[in-house]
């Protein structure tokens, strides 16, 4: 079992809901579960398209034995279940799930880059993280 961090959003719908549902679902994958997770913090959107609404963000402790590939695609699954859609880079959304560190690996795919490459120049992914961390 690998230690994982996530880091959770959401700026559209019912934000606080659609954070809670997605860690309902985190915790129904196949050996995984939520071990901790931080406040919820609201805070203005960084890029993307102007005059969207403010995120509410939050990050998660979990514990996986899935691999680091299979856990991202389990959470592209979560977000399209609810209700996230493809479109334009740092759009608004209904839910985003990021891995953020997973164990001590490194790694630096197309589809994956761990530890998250934004992660430490964000206050709305490190706020979060250093509480639960």
């Amino acid at each position: 079992m690998e230690i994982c961090y996530l880091g959770v959003g959401a700026n559209l719908g019912n934000r606080r809901l659609s954070i809670k549902q997605a860690v309902n679902r985190i915790n129904l994958l196949e050996n995984t579960r939520v071990l901790k997770k931080s406040a919820f913090i609201q805070t203005a959107p960084v890029g993307g398209p102007a005059g969207q609404p403010k995120f509410l963000n939050a990050a998660l402790k979990i514990q996986t034995d899935l691999s680091p590939l299979k856990l991202l695609k389990a959470l592209k699954a979560i977000e399209k279940e609810l209700g996230r859609k493809e479109s334009v880079r740092n759009a608004p959304r209904t839910i985003d799930l990021d891995i953020l560190l997973y164990g001590d690996k490194v790694i630096r795919g197309k589809k994956l880059i761990i530890p998250h490459s934004r992660m430490f120049v964000r206050d709305f992914v490190i706020g979060p993280l250093s509480e639960i961390i």
